[in-house]
Parts: structure tokens; sequence; C-alpha cells
């Protein structure tokens, strides 16, 4: 599980309004996934690192407890 970085800003890496739904969250999410999978791009890392932070940026947005520190 990812931890909270107050540093990011994890509306922006999935390209969401601070405001989205879970609904437009999840499509997000599912869309960003599939672009930089590392199966898809194999042996790209910058598409690795993508790739990761949108998968963090999900976990934060999607799990109540830490989206709480986003909002605080």
């Amino acid at each position: 599980m990812a931890e909270f970085d107050p540093n990011k800003d994890y509306y922006a890496i999935l390209g969401v309004e601070k405001n989205a739904d879970a609904a437009s969250i999840k499509k997000a999410y599912r869309k960003l996934s599939m672009k930089y999978h590392p199966d898809k791009n194999p042996g790209d890392k910058k598409a690795e690192e993508k790739f990761k932070d949108v998968a963090e940026a999900y976990d934060i947005l999607t799990d109540t407890g830490k989206k709480k520190g986003i909002i605080a």
C-alpha cells in the first residue's frame, strides 16, 4: 500500500478534477494503467515509473483513510 505524500497532486497524476467521483477516478486509472503498463512498454523506465505513479495515485484516492490527508 502506498503512503500519502503531501507533495504529490494525485488528482493531476490521474488527470481528473479534485471533485471527481469514484467512477471517474477508476476510469482514468484504468486508461492510464493500460497506457503505461510495463507489458505494453517493455524496457521503458519512464513508462514504468508513470505506471507506478498512477497506481499510487489510485491507491491513495480510493482509500478513504488516506484520502482524508489530502482533504484536511
